[in-house]
């Protein structure tokens, strides 16, 4: 029998879970590449499908009930995992997983209209840093495609910051952890299905061995290892800082597995990105903890 996704796990450390959960993260770039006969289309519906089946399968048991709030949180959900698949399809690996992480930002800027959370004035210079490392991947020699894959995960940064924000919210206190997750899927492969039904003909193996792992494990066994690591007892910023795992690693399995090798200007960008956000990660929770204390 199935046990909800709320009960703890005390056969696997919680961090384990949290670093297996990140790990898993990190190849979604690389698989994206690898399905090479699939569009940005085709995958997002191969890919949601069998995330929110994946997710519907193993914590049906926490309820699926869903209101207008959490309607609008999976809208938002939906649309960061297609501007992410589409940044990937369209730029590099690199650009789309490091632009994803400007996340922070928008949540720093938006957070006082949509949670009540003031800005402080040292949140200014995590903004200037990150909008500095933003600005170093729209400089050297890009294509047209480049340009709008890079626009395209900006976006997927925006809606994540969004998509944060909402489940920091007191409307979502009520929700199941992964409610947003199945509903999110479900409604991407519903707006896909016309693209998804056009390749099942023309896709090879690889193709469905890619989006089967994208869909499964890249997105579904690991929301669920996250939430259940977070849930057993992983602190935050523990399971913060092992999130930077994701774009350091995505960039290097595309690396290794597809050929795919980053601008020079988005290695330099991107750790300005990731080192920003680490450095604002410790100073929020250096403060909380002071707080607190």
């Amino acid at each position: 029998m199935a046990k909800p996704l709320s009960e703890e796990n005390h056969s696997v450390s919680p961090v384990v879970l949290v670093v297996i959960a990140v790990l898993l993260w990190s190849t979604g770039g690389m698989f994206i590449k690898l399905a090479t006969n699939l569009d940005a289309y085709q995958v997002t519906f191969f890919r949601s499908l069998l995330a929110g089946l994946t997710v519907l399968i193993i914590t049906w048991r926490d309820g699926l009930r869903i209101n207008l709030f959490g309607a609008m949180c999976s809208v938002i959900y939906a649309t960061l995992l297609f501007l992410f698949v589409w940044a990937t399809k369209h730029t590099t690996a690199a650009n789309a997983i490091f632009l994803q992480y400007t996340a922070p930002i928008y949540i720093l800027i938006l957070a006082p209209f949509v949670i009540g959370e003031k800005f402080h004035l040292r949140d200014l210079a995590t903004v200037i840093f990150c909008l500095a490392g933003m600005s170093l991947f729209f400089v050297g020699d890009l294509t047209i495609g480049d340009y709008q894959g890079n626009i395209a995960a900006l976006g997927s940064g925006i809606f994540l910051g969004l998509y944060i924000m909402l489940l920091r919210h007191p409307k979502a206190m009520g929700m199941s952890g992964t409610i947003t997750v199945i509903y999110g899927n479900f409604l991407l492969a519903l707006l896909t299905l016309p693209s998804g039904i056009s390749a099942i003909s023309t896709a090879g193996i690889m193709d469905y061995a890619a989006v089967g792992f994208l869909g499964i494990f890249q997105i579904g066994i690991s929301y669920i290892l996250f939430i259940k690591g977070v849930r057993g007892g992983t602190r935050p910023l523990d399971a913060s800082i092992i999130g930077f795992i994701e774009p350091l690693l995505n960039p290097v399995w595309v690396f290794i597995f597809v050929g795919e090798r980053p601008q020079k200007w988005a290695i330099l960008g991107g750790a300005i990105i990731i080192a920003t956000v680490v450095v604002h990660t410790f100073v929020q929770y250096r403060t909380f903890a002071e707080r607190t204390s």
